[in-house]
């Protein structure tokens, strides 16, 4: 089974990365997502990323 990890392919703290090898997606597909939900002020996507960036293992 899948572990959800930070990536070592990182741009910031590796969450969107660890994230799309954990569904098997593209990490700049992750990325935009993250983008678009944040310009668009759906939920709070900033407050997410804070915590599993301290909450994730590292790779």
């Amino acid at each position: 089974m899948a572990r959800l990890t930070k990536s070592r392919d990182k741009m910031l703290f590796g969450v969107c990365g660890g994230l799309a090898e954990y569904f098997n997606w593209d990490p700049g597909t992750v990325r935009i997502i993250w983008v678009l939900l944040t310009l668009f002020g759906v939920g709070s996507p900033i407050l997410v990323y804070i915590i599993l960036a301290v909450v994730m293992p590292n790779d």
